[in-house]
């Protein structure tokens, strides 16, 4: 009875905490943390020590597996190298710098029990990264970066720990080292295709949805469990199998098993990241305690945690801004991929939130270990202080170096432009399987639905003060209004007990999979109502200023005709792969968007101050002012 009342109480503070962080705009993480600091002095909440193997066998697997299956496989492998820099190469190096700060400062403690130390402080928190990264709206360059390290860091930090407590009872070479990476990189990644290979063969057979999902939880266990049995990386084939399922799955029937798995994945993701950050608050005062008889002090030992706190700090830039331009003095690879602006490094070496993971490991350190609740304090300052130091002020140094989000104005036409082509192959496909005796009602049906679903992504471009009056947008208002005068209507013919439960239920399903649908279809149909990728005041200042005809750039204007092949000349020049061409309509440069590696379309403006561009690709009509920010 009391287990079931912690957990209850522990959701239902999650969930509380996490709709008052929404609602005034605070960090989720940092709030939860607050409330578990909290909670940890309250006389009437037990003292909550975390178990390592309830987080790193029970939560860590399906926390990584729910962000490996929505993780690109292609970004992941456009970005192989930074990744395995920051993921295996940072770690390495955290784990011994900060080990011999460590030994430095605690001379008493064995060497092996400072670098295993260093390996949990290492790796930044695959929970903290990502939530923090996607309130903040980075790049998505960045975003990929750090969601692709705190994917694998924790591997490479768990083998280093691994050996580390072995070390600290005996002896290790570097060759056993080496070995035990190999082993644990080599085992994870066979076993997380194994894995892999056998869901998706279930998958290909099973079309029942409950049975699916089932499959789909037990998923990063699968892959886990085994893994871990040989002594291989866990953690790397829980991630290997969910890139590649994540990859696969979409290409093979049943929708309906793949809403339902990102639906429940969604809960499961929301429960376990937010309880995490709960119980880390939850744990402080019994660490702090812990270490109130220790023989060092309370000098000595805080003044090690903030040594070890500012170390994390600092070593972190260290590598990244040498793990990021020094590869691109290779002539090859600067060609393929230019050396990006210094500002988007920096704010990568600012990212470096511990969390859970880091607090959990810490507990793995032997009991006989000397001056472990010192040690245990150490990481837990750590993580506090990262989540508080970086976590606040990491969307401060976000608008202060000028770094803007994706553009979603540009995402918004990507969508369009993708959507029209989608269209056109769907259509092709119809007329092509027609056969004689077909319907031309049902023909001109499916005709016309799929048109007005691509006319609909098309019109997400327009005026946001005019997205209410849209065909497609007044459509969706009207038919949620008729679906809920249906709903109405069989509840109250459910009441009079003349129809069958079984009869009803059906229908009630019908009508909650079409209100779905529609929900779906209006998911950031409203461009202006998401996420700003630019600052947000001004754009509302200039349109209530300068009306819904649009700013003087943008009327003023004349008409240029976009050449036959448009080609970005820079994008040539430099050897990288443009996207989205845009043309300036002064001078008729060409130029690619802000989600190409040269920007060139932007570069061309600040050069030149040349206000106006259109789009130079097919089927697409719109111009951007590049002064007022408004599209036309």
């Amino acid at each position: 009875m009391n287990v079931a009342l912690g957990l209850l109480t522990l959701v239902a503070v999650v969930c509380a905490a996490s709709a008052l962080a929404r609602r005034l705009n605070l960090s989720v993480p940092l709030l939860l943390v607050v409330v578990g600091v909290i909670g940890s002095y309250l006389p009437f909440i037990p003292a909550i020590k975390l178990d390592p193997e309830l987080v790193l066998v029970g939560i860590l697997p399906p926390l990584l597996y729910a962000a490996a299956i929505r993780t690109s496989l292609v970004e992941f492998r456009t970005n192989l190298r930074s990744i395995a820099l920051l993921s295996v190469g940072y770690v390495i190096f955290g784990t011994v710098a900060i080990g011999l700060v460590v030994w430095w400062l605690i001379p008493e403690i064995p060497l092996a029990a400072a670098f295993a130390l260093g390996a949990v402080v290492a790796p930044p928190d695959a929970v903290a990264a990502t939530t923090i990264a996607r309130r903040v709206g980075l790049p998505r360059r960045v975003v990929s970066l750090l969601e692709g390290e705190s994917l694998v860091n924790d591997a490479t930090a768990l083998v280093l720990l691994r050996t580390a407590i072995v070390a600290i009872g005996g002896s290790v070479t570097v060759w056993q080292v080496a070995s035990d990476i190999a082993l644990a990189a080599g085992g994870g990644i066979v076993i997380g295709l194994i894995a892999a290979w056998l869901l998706l063969q279930i998958r290909k057979r099973v079309r029942n949805v409950a049975i699916n999902t089932s499959m789909s939880l037990a998923a990063p266990f699968v892959a886990y469990i085994p893994a871990e049995e040989i002594n291989a990386s866990g953690v790397l084939a829980v991630v290997v199998a969910g890139l590649v399922i994540g990859t696969k799955s979409p290409a093979m029937p049943g929708g309906a098993s793949r809403l339902s798995q990102r639906s429940n994945w969604a809960t499961v993701q929301f429960l376990l990241e937010n309880s995490v950050f709960l119980l880390i608050g939850l744990q402080v005062r019994t660490i702090i305690e812990a270490t109130s008889g220790d023989s060092l002090g309370a000098a000595r030992i805080w003044g090690t945690c903030i040594v070890v706190f500012v170390a994390v700090l600092l070593l972190r830039p260290v590598w990244v801004f040498p793990a990021i331009y020094l590869p691109r003095l290779i002539p090859k690879i600067r060609a393929a991929d230019p050396a990006p602006p210094w500002q988007l490094p920096t704010i990568v070496s600012w990212a470096g939130m511990r969390g859970v993971v880091t607090l959990a490991a810490v507990f793995a350190l032997p009991e006989d270990v000397a001056h472990r609740p010192v040690l245990v304090l150490a990481a837990l300052g750590v993580v506090a202080g990262t989540l508080v130091v970086q976590g606040l002020t990491l969307p401060w140094l976000v608008r202060a170096l000028g770094v803007h989000g994706p553009d979603i104005h540009a995402d918004a036409l990507s969508q369009a432009a993708l959507m029209d082509q989608a269209t056109a192959a769907g259509i092709e496909n119809l007329r092509q399987h027609t056969r004689p005796g077909d319907s031309p009602e049902v023909l001109a049906m499916l005709e016309r639905r799929t048109q007005e679903r691509n006319r609909a992504a098309w019109e997400r471009l327009g005026r946001s003060e005019l997205a209410d009056r849209t065909p497609s947008k007044r459509y969706v208002q009207l038919r949620l209004a008729m679906l809920d005068a249906e709903r109405a209507r069989v509840l109250k013919l459910r009441r009079t007990g003349d129809y069958a439960h079984e009869v009803i239920s059906e229908v009630l399903e019908m009508l909650d999979v079409e209100e779905s649908m529609l929900d779906s279809s209006t998911e950031g149909a409203d461009i202006d109502a998401r996420t700003p990728a630019r600052p947000a005041n001004r754009r509302d200042n200039d349109e209530a200023r300068l009306g819904a005809g649009g700013c003087e750039h943008l009327r003023t204007v004349g008409e240029q005709s976009v050449p036959q092949d448009p080609e970005c000349k820079d994008c040539v020049r430099e050897g990288t792969t443009p996207v989205h061409l845009r043309m300036c309509l002064a001078c008729g440069n060409v130029g690619c968007c802000d989600s190409s590696a040269g920007q060139h379309a932007t570069k061309h403006f600040q050069q030149s101050g040349h206000a106006i561009m259109c789009s130079a690709e097919p089927r697409e009509s719109w111009r951007w002012c590049y002064v007022d920010e408004l599209l036309g």
